[in-house]
């Protein structure tokens, strides 16, 4: 471990500001918390992974602004917060009961929610591609569908629960929630979190695009919890005007 923390090359604190994804990451070389043991991707497959992912982000963020004026959804609109008392001992009970934390654990239920009752729907889908295979449907036409799949699946999975975790801790330190004046070239360490939370937010509404691509007969559903997190994003993003800019070690300089 000393050897290692000696080693120049790595990134100080670049491991305070990460999904914990060491498997879909290019900089495990240079952190310190990494163990060479664990299962890595190739950096071609990562780099293809996460352009993939970045760019259904973007034609899923055109589809949801369109079905928000179509059916006048406001996601812009943030619910008003209750007055949060300043005594520290209190943060994370004040940050439980904001609404962007009530948002993000709506998220959770509703993505098990949805995961629990479309298992037969899975299983449909593989058996749709067995049949397209004996049929002679090119298989890797096939592998290519199935690994957009089990991708957006992996994405969702890993990003469900850390969203929430992310946003708690954001709101948990968020100096503006408790009448703290930080200094102007502060880096918070609340927007770093909620930067961490807006990524996966971001992630996880390409991933539910590339699903919704796949299962049309789940669409409406789908686009619920696509509004849903584009709320959540948009609500992060007033919160916390600054999270966007924050540099984080390695990954954003």
């Amino acid at each position: 471990m000393f050897k290692r923390a000696r080693n120049p090359n790595n990134i100080p604190g670049i491991y305070n500001y990460c999904d914990r994804w060491c498997e879909r990451c290019t900089f495990t070389e240079r952190c310190l918390n990494y163990d060479g043991d664990e299962k890595r991707y190739s950096e071609k497959d990562n780099n293809e992974f996460w352009e993939d992912i970045k760019k259904v982000f973007e034609e899923t963020k055109e589809m949801l602004q369109y079905i928000a004026e179509k059916e006048g959804i406001d996601l812009d609109k943030l619910p008003t917060d209750p007055e949060v008392e300043k005594k520290s001992e209190q943060r994370r009970e004040n940050a439980k009961n904001h609404e962007l934390s009530k948002m993000a654990k709506q998220y959770v239920d509703i993505v098990k929610a949805w995961f629990d009752s479309n298992n037969d729907i899975l299983q449909e889908k593989e058996n749709t591609f067995n049949q397209q295979i004996k049929i002679g449907v090119k298989q890797e036409a096939i592998e290519k569908a199935v690994k957009k799949i089990n991708d957006s699946i992996e994405v969702i999975r890993w990003y469900q629960h850390q969203i929430y975790v992310k946003l708690m801790r954001a709101l948990s330190n968020d100096d503006d929630l408790f009448d703290i004046e930080p200094d102007d070239e502060y880096q918070s360490d609340a927007d770093g979190s909620a930067k961490v939370g807006l990524l996966g937010i971001d992630r996880s509404i390409a991933a539910w695009g590339q699903l919704q691509n796949q299962f049309h007969e789940q669409s409406d559903k789908i686009i619920d919890i696509l509004v849903l997190l584009e709320k959540l994003r948009r609500n992060t993003e007033t919160h916390f005007p600054k999270a966007r800019s924050f540099v984080r070690p390695g990954f954003d300089e």
